[in-house]
C-alpha cells in the first residue's frame, strides 16, 4: 500500500524545509505533519488556533474552524498555503491563501500570515471553491486548479509575487464529471498531466474514490485521456482505484526530489475496522508511452 500508518485527509503535495518534509492536511486550522525522512511521520502545529476573521461572513455554515484540502508550495522565499473553507454538500466555499518564510516552528522567522480569500463560490455559482492544487511553470507563472463536483475541475491564474488571483484573469474549465474533485497538476516532458478523484469519499470502507487522469500540450487543457477523449466530456483514464484492502485513493500530489517522484494520497484503510483515511507514498516512473505509472509500494 506504501502506507504511513497515520490517520490523513486530503494530504497536501509534499514540501521540504531544511531537513524536513512537511504535508498539511484537513483538519481544525490546517493541520501538519513532519518528517526526517519520508516514512516516520510526528504531529506538526496547526496553523490557525481561532479561525480567521473572514469566514462567518463568508461561510457561515462551516463549523469548528476546520480547514479542507490544503496545498502547500514555496515561491521565492515563502512558503503558500491555500486552504479551502466550506460545509458539506454546498458550494458556499471560498480558497484563502496564508504565507510563512518557515514551516520550521523553532525558527525565529516562523509566522503565518492570513491573507484571506484568493477565490469564492457562492450558491449561485455553478463551481465550488475547494480542493486546491498548485503548480508553477517552468516560465514562472503560477496557477491552481480547484474544484468538486458542479461544473467541475477549474484553473485560475496567480501572481507568483503575492499569491493571489491575477485581476481579470479568465476562469478556465479542464475536467467534468457526475463526481468529480481534488485536482493536481505536473508537468513531464513539455507536456501537463491532470490527475483527478472519481466517485464518492468520506464513506470510509464504502467509499468509491478513484484517481483518474489525463494530458494536454498547454496547462488550460483541453486534457484527453489515453483514449483521446475530452477530460470536460466525461474522459479520464483510470490511474489507480481500490486494491484490496487499500480503498478509495485520492487526493494525488507529486513531491520530486534527487531523481525520484514521491506520489502522495490517501486512502481508506480495509485493515482497520471504520476505514481510517491513511496517508500513502509510493514512487512514481514515466513509460515510454509517456504517461506515469505507479511503481510497487514499499
Amino acid at each position: 500500500m506504501g502506507s504511513r500508518g497515520m490517520r490523513v485527509h486530503d494530504p497536501s503535495t509534499i514540501v521540504k524545509c531544511k531537513d524536513e518534509y512537511w504535508i498539511f492536511h484537513t483538519g481544525r486550522g490546517v493541520s501538519t505533519y513532519r518528517s526526517k525522512d519520508l516514512v516516520q511521520w510526528t504531529r506538526g502545529p496547526r496553523i490557525f488556533t481561532n479561525a480567521p476573521a473572514w469566514v462567518a461572513e463568508a461561510v457561515p455554515e462551516n463549523r469548528g474552524m476546520s480547514c479542507w484540502a490544503p496545498d502547500v508550495i514555496q515561491v521565492d522565499g515563502q512558503y503558500f498555503v491555500y486552504y479551502s473553507v466550506s460545509s458539506f454538500g454546498r458550494n458556499t466555499s471560498a480558497i484563502a491563501l496564508v504565507t510563512n518564510p518557515t514551516l520550521d516552528p523553532d525558527d525565529p522567522d516562523y509566522k503565518w500570515t492570513d491573507h484571506g480569500i484568493v477565490v469564492q463560490s457562492k450558491s449561485s455559482d455553478d463551481y465550488n471553491a475547494i480542493d486546491p492544487a498548485l503548480f508553477r511553470d517552468d516560465d514562472g507563472r503560477l496557477w491552481m486548479s480547484f474544484g468538486s463536483f458542479w461544473s467541475g475541475i477549474k484553473l485560475i491564474e496567480l501572481d507568483p509575487k503575492t499569491g493571489k488571483r491575477v485581476p481579470d484573469s479568465k476562469m478556465y474549465s479542464l475536467a467534468h464529471f457526475d463526481s468529480i474533485e481534488a485536482p493536481f497538476i505536473c508537468k513531464h516532458d513539455g507536456k501537463y498531466y491532470l490527475f483527478v478523484n472519481w466517485g464518492m469519499c468520506c464513506r470510509g470502507l464504502r467509499s468509491t474514490y478513484n484517481i483518474r487522469i489525463g494530458r494536454s500540450d498547454t496547462i488550460t487543457g483541453p486534457y484527453l485521456d489515453k483514449d483521446g477523449k475530452d477530460m470536460l466530456l466525461g474522459g479520464g483514464t483510470l490511474f489507480l482505484g481500490t486494491e484490496g484492502k487499500f480503498i478509495g485513493p485520492g487526493h494525488a500530489g507529486i513531491y520530486s526530489e534527487g531523481g525520484t517522484n514521491w506520489f502522495g494520497m490517501h486512502f481508506y484503510d480495509g485493515t482497520r475496522p471504520n476505514g481510517d483515511s491513511t496517508l500513502a507514498i509510493r514512487t512514481l516512473s514515466w513509460g515510454a508511452d509517456g504517461w506515469p505509472v505507479l511503481d510497487p509500494p514499499k
